[in-house]
């Protein structure tokens, strides 16, 4: 992490009162920034607040507000009260989520599929509708988006967060562009193997309901302490922070890529496909098919 890279900057993280978005909430505190934090939880909210209140300097604020994502009225009311207390809030961090139901298909319960796709999908997208306004009308602004493994590769039997996941990184791709020239730079962060309360729903259910492969694999992970949750909370800050300005539209990987280094290489990256979600062709694995 960069020492102080975001001394002077206001971010809004959702998700923030546990796991990932907590340790996200905590490499901000000192890295410099006020943060203002919401979770569904107010109690663990207020813990959270006290907790990282006693990292930051006598200047810095940390502020908290209960709020359910998917629902637009309390988007709507945690938003006014975070560009209330900081005016110039530079930074978005959608980090709320959940694996949603596990199973097959046709044996998940139908709420608790589209549940997971309000808070994962929809959550994301309203937080970054009400933020947009102000981004453009300060001509700057950063938006991150905590992706996952559902992204890139089939979860057979959790299938709402797969789907939903891919889904909010073309969102963020999307809107990328769409706010290029407003100078906002939107990217997704993949974060690692995660030893947290997800990762605790999946070794509570039964290795069938799951898929016994899948079980297997979260099994070792967690005897193996999984990916730290400070790696992703760094390449948050970075994203965050002016060392990435211009990068934008890309699915980076906290763990795999070099992103410490990737503002050497923000030529490159602009208008390429590099770090995005993009189509297999026969070719680009080295097979020659009939093209007729």
């Amino acid at each position: 992490m960069i020492a102080q890279s975001l001394a002077g900057r206001a971010a809004l993280i959702t998700g923030a009162s546990e796991g990932l978005g907590l340790a996200i909430a905590r490499s901000f505190v000192l890295a410099g920034a006020d943060v203002f934090l919401c979770a569904r939880d107010a109690a663990r909210l207020e813990e959270a607040q006290r907790s990282l209140a006693a990292l930051g300097s006598e200047t810095q604020r940390v502020l908290v507000a209960p709020a359910d994502v998917s629902r637009e009225p309390d988007v709507v009311r945690v938003t006014t009260a975070a560009l209330a207390a900081f005016p110039s809030l530079q930074v978005l961090v959608n980090n709320a989520g959940v694996y949603g139901p596990m199973g097959s298909i046709e044996q998940v319960e139908w709420t608790a599929w589209t549940r997971a796709i309000e808070i994962n999908l929809f959550g994301s997208v309203l937080m970054a509708r009400a933020l947009v306004p102000h981004f453009k009308a300060r001509n700057s602004g950063k938006i991150i988006q905590l992706s996952g493994a559902g992204a890139t590769q089939p979860l057979p039997n959790i299938s709402a967060y797969a789907a939903s996941k891919s889904a909010v990184v073309r969102f963020a791709e999307t809107l990328a562009e769409e706010l290029r020239p407003h100078h906002v730079d939107v990217n997704a962060v993949a974060p690692g193997a995660l030893n947290t309360r997800m990762l605790d729903e999946v070794l509570a259910s039964e290795p069938e309901t799951v898929g016994r492969a899948f079980y297997e694999r979260s099994l070792e992970q967690q005897s193996q302490g999984g990916t730290p949750l400070e790696r992703g909370a760094a390449l948050c800050v970075f994203l965050a922070s002016a060392a990435s300005d211009g990068i934008t539209g890309k699915l980076i990987s906290a763990v795999w890529d070099p992103w410490e280094s990737l503002s050497g290489y923000r030529a490159d990256l602009d208008g390429t496909d590099v770090y995005t979600i993009r189509r297999i062709v026969p070719a680009d694995r080295g097979l020659v098919w009939d093209d007729k």
